[in-house]
């Protein structure tokens, strides 16, 4: 009765062990987080500066497009800046030197011959007391005087406003506007500085778009770059089992050529179903609803992963 009660269990037991059906994971591809990298003006393709596969520092030059038309802006606005800023600068001034000295000697002149009428008149008020001459005579040389004296206070006044600056407003209309030429300046280096584009990361060239002489419209990539660590891992989970995962969870990434699974993490679950891509071959997935879930390695692993690769995902032991 034991032996026979041994036996049923170790039966038990090894139908138990056939039955087992290991976790087969899910089916997907690696993908890579790319940064494209484009002018955002257009123009011939002067130069190109990398080709495919060779890995480049960040601020490497990678591009160059024509930038005669630019150039030529940037040097117009230049002229343009330089002349506001003088207008500017003339504006805070009073007149020259020259237009001094010529003010100055007006007014020494009109000085002297407001000395003259003034010597006349006394003359001529002299001459009404002694009888000589009638009183009209008199009052011409006053009217003289007084014509003189004006004539004085008139080239102080031209010879004050010389020596002053433009009105508080035109002084200020001449300052804005020569902020404004600076803006229009600062706008024309940097339309000429896009038309030469460096690496903004330490990256791999991963692919080039178009060859020197070709025409590039504004925005258009003309290399892709692929960073390190940016690659992830995209797989497809059926319907019934996107229940039992979660974002951070933890999988295994499992390739040909791997030569051990690559750990990484859940960071992306889809909110929309779809059908199994055709690029998923995998008999078992074809023809259901999935969802499209992301994982990503480690940076140090990431590098173990070629952009669209198949792989395997699978739970991580304990998950």
């Amino acid at each position: 009765m034991t032996v026979r009660i041994a036996a049923l269990l170790l039966l038990s037991l090894v139908v138990a062990g056939c039955g087992r059906v290991d976790d087969p994971g899910w089916s997907g591809y690696a993908e890579g987080d790319y940064v494209y990298v484009a002018a955002p003006l257009g123009g011939n393709l002067q130069s190109l500066a990398v080709r495919r596969g060779q890995q480049v520092a960040r601020g490497a030059p990678l591009f160059v497009l024509d930038a005669e038309s630019e150039q030529a802006a940037r040097d117009e606005a230049a002229a343009r800046a330089a002349a506001a800023q003088a207008q500017a600068a003339d504006a805070a001034k009073g007149q020259r030197a020259d237009e001094l000295a010529v003010r100055q000697a007006e007014l020494a002149q009109a000085r002297v011959e407001a000395d003259h009428a003034s010597r006349e008149y006394a003359r001529q008020q002299q001459l009404v007391r002694q009888g000589f001459v009638s009183q009209s005579r008199a009052d011409d040389a006053r009217a003289a005087l007084d014509q003189a004296r004006q004539a004085v206070a008139a080239a102080e006044a031209a010879l004050r406003v010389a020596r002053l600056p433009a009105r508080v407003d035109q002084r200020a209309a001449a300052t804005a506007s020569a902020g404004a030429a600076q803006q229009a300046l600062r706008q024309s280096e940097w339309r000429a500085r896009q038309k030469n584009q460096a690496a903004p990361v330490d990256a791999l060239v991963a692919d080039t778009f178009f060859r020197a002489g070709e025409w590039v419209n504004a925005g258009q990539p003309v290399v892709a770059l692929l960073p390190p660590g940016a690659t992830r891992a995209r797989f497809f989970v059926p319907e019934a089992q996107i229940g039992a995962i979660a974002i951070g969870q933890p999988v295994t990434l499992h390739c040909n050529g791997c030569s051990a699974p690559i750990a990484a993490r859940i960071d992306f679950i889809s909110t929309q179903p779809e059908y199994t891509p055709p690029v998923i071959y995998s008999n078992s997935q074809r023809a259901r609803l999935v969802f499209m879930v992301e994982a990503r390695p480690e940076a140090k692993d990431a590098a173990r992963l070629r952009p669209g690769q198949p792989i395997d995902v699978r739970r991580a032991a304990g998950a």
